[in-house]
């Protein structure tokens, strides 16, 4: 089974909470920052389009070391 890594650039994240509104599962705030409730998930679209959603660009999916998410 492929598995997918979440990442959040903690530098970039503002903390909005709009990856954990779109993916709760998969995203919560951790203080002022988002971060991925686990590294490795299997495929989930609600991750790319935690990672589509965020204004600032922070959430990075990647697929082995193919970078899937956020979509042009």
């Amino acid at each position: 089974m492929t598995a997918w890594h979440l990442d959040v650039d903690r530098g970039r994240c503002m903390g909005t909470g709009i990856c954990a509104g779109t993916a709760p599962a998969l995203f919560a705030l951790d203080g002022r920052h988002s971060a991925p409730v686990t590294d490795t998930i299997a495929p989930d679209e609600s991750a790319l389009d935690a990672a589509d959603s965020c204004p600032v660009a922070a959430i990075t999916v990647t697929e082995r070391e193919t970078v899937i998410g956020p979509r042009p």
